[in-house]
């Protein structure tokens, strides 16, 4: 699926911000990166970004790290809310961005947003069921049923799930809300908090990678039940180590133990459990797919 619009995308990231022009996927007139900031500074240089170009979009969207407020109808819709981020609490996105371009403005996170893009455009094409789960820093996770972003009460925190721990692992965790928690045991700033070395320094070998791959199975498999996904896409910085994908998958196929009888899982799951495949540009496409929604 093709856009045929001029779109405009912010993907609004806790270290950096990248905005983007053009008709996604293949035709992207100009990007620009630069580093989060003060809110005033950054949201400025997206302003000066999108005024700068020779070509007005017809709508943009934003995929926001979060907490951030989805409901139309709230007071606070397009803000970041409770974020741990410093200065960035309840700072209000859509509006600057309305206020100051004109123009018709799609909001969501940055987890919904990649999960679009990987649908329209890369490793979930065709998959209107789709998980999308980011382990980086955090973890975050993006689910679409019938092609659309789950939105709910707020919106799904699927980094917070409470799992059973690894055989020998006394890591007290290092979420500030819930301690051992999924993003507390497995995410990369829990690697470098247990270990001492980051992700990527981390031997393959190492016993971290088992603790590792038992946290992210028994996400998956409640993922699944709960969900039902065609497919579930796994990015971020951590599942660039691609010796974790093989790991995950077993452990999947173990733990779920012939009760979803889908071929998917029992007999494809190489291509059920998979990295994405838009890329660097891929939380960018994702804000680009939801100003398509508009």
């Amino acid at each position: 699926m093709n856009s045929p619009s001029l779109l405009g995308g912010i993907e609004a990231g806790g270290t950096k911000f990248v905005c983007a022009i053009g008709k996604p996927p293949d035709q992207i007139y100009a990007v620009e990166r630069f580093p989060t900031t003060s809110p005033d500074e950054t949201l400025g240089r997206v302003i000066d970004f999108f005024r700068s170009q020779p070509q007005v979009p017809e709508s943009i969207g934003i995929a926001t790290f979060g907490p951030a407020d989805l409901h139309l109808d709230s007071d606070t819709y397009g803000y970041i809310t409770t974020t741990p981020k410093q200065g960035w609490s309840y700072t209000d996105l859509v509006g600057p961005i309305r206020q100051h371009l004109n123009m018709p403005v799609a909001f969501d996170t940055d987890v919904n947003g990649a999960a679009m893009g990987e649908y329209l455009w890369g490793a979930g094409h065709g998959c209107k069921n789709l998980l999308y789960l980011t382990v980086g820093t955090g973890f975050g996770g993006g689910a679409l049923v019938n092609g659309h972003p789950i939105h709910g009460l707020v919106h799904p925190e699927m980094g917070h799930l409470l799992l059973p721990r690894a055989d020998g692992d006394d890591f007290e965790g290092n979420c500030p809300f819930h301690g051992a928690c999924l993003e507390g045991m497995a995410s990369g700033a829990a690697i470098k908090a247990r270990w001492g070395i980051s992700a990527e320094s981390l031997p393959a070998d190492h016993v971290g990678w088992s603790y590792e791959a038992h946290y992210l199975a028994h996400a998956l498999m409640n993922f699944i039940l709960i969900l039902s996904p065609q497919r579930i896409i796994m990015g971020g910085g951590v599942m660039e180590q691609r010796h974790l994908f093989p790991s995950i998958r077993s452990r999947v196929q173990s733990l779920l133990n012939g009760y979803v009888r889908a071929d998917e899982i029992l007999h494809g799951i190489d291509h059920y459990i998979v990295p994405p495949s838009l890329g660097s540009e891929a939380g960018v496409l994702g804000a680009m797919a939801l100003a398509m929604t508009l």
